[in-house]
């Protein structure tokens, strides 16, 4: 059974490339290729050229990841 993450609208967060870095680890190339194959969380448009991640998305992957319940 896969452990939902429960945000709220005040702890809804959206983290840019280099706090994603940090996080995970894998680099544009990586992450762009996985957003792809559609194994891993979609980034957002936040302006004409930036985007980001919503933390939750990626901390519930990281979680399938390492295999959490």
């Amino acid at each position: 059974m896969k452990k939902q993450i429960v945000e709220t609208r005040d702890t809804l967060r959206v983290i840019r490339f280099p706090e994603l870095y940090r996080k995970i680890g894998l680099c544009r190339s990586q992450i762009w290729r996985l957003e792809k194959q559609g194994d891993f969380p979609k980034s957002i448009p936040l302006g004409k050229a930036s985007k980001g991640w919503i933390e939750a998305d990626v901390n519930a992957w990281l979680e399938e990841r390492r295999g959490g319940e």
